[in-house]
């Protein structure tokens, strides 16, 4: 596990890339709060990286109300082999460590749903 974490750094250049682009593989689709808070990190070098990433074309974003979600570019010619690597990284990833790591809401609650 820590080799592949290692290896994920290496090549995306930091450790906030690798977790952006973990959770995005993970979820589908995110925000920047919910990266920040599953990972335990500052929000703001995860907004950095998302638009690093986002500028370089690897993901796109688009506006739900107030929140900007995060996905993979489809129309990206890396998106094939960056979801790849990144999937052989996550699939190294114990399950429990997962269920850990992704515990959290996707999104966030619909205005007067009540709390069950």
């Amino acid at each position: 596990m820590v080799y592949i974490k290692m290896m994920l750094e290496g090549i995306f250049g930091n450790k906030t890339a690798e977790k952006v682009l973990l959770h995005i593989f993970h979820c589908g689709e995110s925000y920047a709060t919910a990266i920040a808070r599953d990972f335990k990190v500052a929000l703001n070098p995860v907004v950095q990286q998302l638009n690093r990433l986002e500028l370089s074309g690897v993901i796109i974003s688009k506006a739900v109300g107030r929140t900007r979600l995060y996905s993979f570019n489809p129309k990206s010619p890396f998106m094939k082999p960056v979801r790849e690597i990144i999937e052989i990284a996550y699939e190294g990833i114990p399950l429990s460590e997962r269920q850990m790591i992704f515990e959290t809401r996707r999104r966030p609650r619909r205005k007067g749903k009540p709390v069950k």
